[in-house]
C-alpha cells in the first residue's frame, strides 16, 4: 500500500504542475488523471477511481473530436469502475457509448475492440449473466486471434476469462480446456517464474478441486506455490492464498495435520501483510477452528 501511496503522490504531484503549466483542458490533463484513477482503482478505492476517470473524459469531451478513440478509451474505464462498485446499468450504458465510438473510430477488427468486448464480459460476468458474458469474451478472442501474434499474452488472458465462466457455469471440462490452453500460450510468452503462470497453475488446480481429483489439484496447487516463492515477497497475500488452498485439498484428502499445518502457514502470511479485519484472514481462521474441532 505504500507503494500505491508513492505512486498516487507522485501522479497528483504532476496534474498540479500541467494545471499551472498549460491551458485548462489538454488532453496532457486528461492523461494525468487517468493515471490517478489506475492507482485508486489498484488500492481497492473504486470511488474515488470512477471520479478521475470522469474528470479525465469531461476533459477529452473539450479536448479532442466527439468521435476520437480517446473518448471511447474513457467511457470504457468508466464501465469497468462502476462495474466494480456495483453500479451494472451505469456499466451497461458507458459500454455501449464507448463502442459506438469504437465502431465509428477503428477498424472492425482493432485490438481496442477486443478489450472493449472484455470490459462488458467482467460487467455480465458480475452481474451473473454468464451466457452474455461468454458471448462476449468469445467475441474478444475472435478479435485477438485475428490482431495479435499466435502466442502473444492477451490470447492466454482471453482463454483464461473464458475458462472462468465456465467454471462459474459448472462445465469443469470446458473450464480445464480452456484454462490449459491458456498456460500453454504463457509458458510460451512469460518468463518462467512469472506470476501469471503461477495464476494459470492454481487455476487449472480450482478446478481439479472441484472435479473431486485432489491429487492433481495438490499437484498444480504446489506448481503454483513454487513459482510464488519465487516471483513474490515472502509474505505476499498470494503465497497465503497458495498455502489455504493446498490445505483445503489435504483436508478434502482426510489428511488433517497437514491440512492444519497448511492454513497455519497462511494464517501466520496474512497477519504479516494484510489488515486483522481481511475477510481472508477471517476465512483462514474460520478453516482452522472448522478444522479442530472435527480431529
Amino acid at each position: 500500500m505504500g507503494e500505491y501511496s508513492k505512486a498516487l503522490s507522485s501522479h497528483e504531484r504532476s496534474l498540479e504542475i500541467l494545471k499551472i503549466a498549460l491551458p485548462p483542458n489538454p488532453p496532457s490533463l486528461a492523461a494525468s488523471y487517468n493515471n490517478i484513477a489506475s492507482v485508486y482503482d489498484n488500492m481497492g478505492e473504486y470511488s474515488k477511481a470512477l471520479s478521475s476517470h470522469e474528470r479525465s473524459l469531461e476533459i477529452f469531451k473539450i479536448a479532442l473530436p466527439p468521435n476520437h478513440p480517446d473518448l471511447a478509451t474513457s467511457y470504457n474505464n468508466i464501465t469497468t469502475a462502476y462495474s466494480k462498485i456495483g453500479e451494472y446499468s451505469k456499466a451497461l450504458s458507458s459500454y455501449e457509448r464507448s463502442l459506438e465510438i469504437f465502431k465509428i473510430a477503428l477498424p472492425p477488427n482493432h485490438p481496442d475492440f477486443a478489450q472493449s468486448y472484455n470490459t462488458i464480459a467482467s460487467v455480465y460476468k458480475n452481474m451473473g449473466e454468464y451466457s452474455k458474458a461468454l458471448s462476449s469474451y468469445e467475441r474478444s478472442l475472435e478479435i485477438q486471434k485475428i490482431a495479435l501474434p499466435v502466442n502473444h499474452p492477451d490470447l492466454a488472458t482471453s482463454y483464461n476469462n473464458i475458462a472462468m465462466v465456465y467454471f462459474y457455469m459448472s462445465e469443469y471440462s470446458k473450464a480445464l480446456s480452456s484454462y490449459e490452453r491458456s498456460l500453454e500460450i504463457r509458458k510460451i510468452a512469460l518468463p518462467q517464474n512469472h506470476p501469471d503462470l503461477a495464476a494459470s497453475y492454481n487455476n487449472i488446480a480450482m478446478v481439479y478441486f472441484h472435479m473431486g481429483e485432489y491429487s492433481k489439484a495438490l499437484s498444480s496447487y504446489e506448481r503454483s506455490l513454487e513459482i510464488r516463492k519465487i516471483a513474490l515477497p515472502p509474505n505476499h497475500p498470494d503465497l497465503a492464498t497458495s498455502y489455504n488452498n493446498i490445505a483445503s485439498v489435504y483436508d478434502n484428502m482426510g489428511e488433517y495435520s497437514k491440512a492444519l499445518s497448511s492454513y497455519e502457514r497462511s494464517l501466520e502470511m496474512l497477519r504479516k501483510s494484510v489488515p486483522s479485519t481481511h475477510p481472508h484472514l477471517v476465512v483462514v481462521k474460520r478453516n482452522i477452528e472448522n478444522l479442530r474441532n472435527r480431529f
